[in-house]
């Protein structure tokens, strides 16, 4: 009898932890944390995502876009940030996008990304270089 309820369990459990997976496609969108504004959008076969708005985006006087001016190439120091494509090469494999790349403005550097849903309005992401362990997580609310 024991062993029935243990099964009974497990598959319950199975089934509620399948229920749970949103499709791929639920990513896109435009997302929010404390000090960004991103859209998630598929690129052929990927998801990337633009940003939008950062608490650091703009000038002193808060209207100037502030240029890429750390990028390791020179051509591209004097493009503006906002609109920049800067998380790239997301997949979507067993409910988590994984093998992602960010841009990061702040530094000129390219880090690792992956990320998972919780929700249907709720994002987990993670920027690391190395190993996840080393790395900064956000959360993220649906905007639109």
């Amino acid at each position: 009898m024991k062993k029935s309820i243990l099964a009974v369990f497990g598959l319950l459990l199975s089934l509620a932890s399948f229920a749970q997976q949103l499709p791929a496609d639920q990513i896109t969108g435009v997302w929010q944390c404390d000090d960004y504004r991103i859209e998630v959008f598929k690129a052929g076969n990927t998801y990337s995502a633009k940003l939008l708005w950062s608490k650091e985006m703009f000038e002193a006087d808060g209207k100037t876009s502030k240029k890429d001016v750390k990028n390791p190439n020179e051509k591209l120091r004097a493009r503006s940030v906002q609109g920049l494509t800067h998380i790239t090469d997301l997949t979507y494999e067993d409910g988590e996008y994984v093998d992602g790349k960010l841009y990061s403005v702040q530094d000129g550097n390219t880090y690792s990304f992956k990320g998972k849903l919780k929700g249907p309005n709720e994002l987990e992401t993670r920027g690391y270089k190395g190993i996840p362990l080393m790395g900064k997580s956000f959360k993220w609310k649906r905007v639109q």
